[in-house]
């Protein structure tokens, strides 16, 4: 009468003599038996933290490195880190973009010559009048009027 010792939880258990000549009788049970032939690794989820299990394969089938959880943390970060700026497929030198660099860079709403705070008269100054230059310190938040003015030649 064999007994063994389980790999995994060391509970002493038998095994038929045929099974253990062709390699079996190595796990007491099938939970045993499902951790041990278990050979990918635990991984954290780059949106959210969450420990997640993957594969060897899924491993190997990462092009950045990165894991996520779900598909919805996985579109929270491609949104944020891929589809974004010049990283987007169809972005045009940015002459569109100016409005929502400034959200993104938390550039408060307010007019830099009078203080008027409405989202709707608020646009957004190039400073160097150049609508291809969409760096945060090349932009400012004028009202109509001030934006205008700045363009006239009568203030700033």
């Amino acid at each position: 009468m064999p007994r063994v010792n389980c790999e995994i939880c060391g509970k002493e258990f038998y095994v038929k003599p045929r099974h253990l000549r062709i390699g079996w009788g190595k796990y007491c049970s099938k939970s045993c038996h499902y951790i041990g032939m278990k050979t990918g690794k635990i991984v954290r989820c780059d949106t959210c933290g969450a420990d997640v299990y993957r594969t060897k394969k899924e491993l190997r089938g990462s092009k950045s490195g990165k894991y996520f959880c779900n598909r919805s943390c996985f579109a929270v970060w491609k949104n944020m880190n891929i589809l974004v700026g010049e990283k987007n497929a169809h972005w045009i030198h940015g002459q569109n973009a100016y409005r929502n660099v400034m959200k993104r860079n938390g550039a408060v709403p307010i007019c830099k010559n009078c203080g008027i705070k409405n989202l709707r008269v608020l646009v957004v100054h190039h400073i160097d009048h150049s609508r291809r230059n969409n760096r945060i310190n090349n932009l400012m938040w004028l009202c109509r009027n001030c934006h205008y003015l700045a363009h006239d030649g009568k203030t700033l």
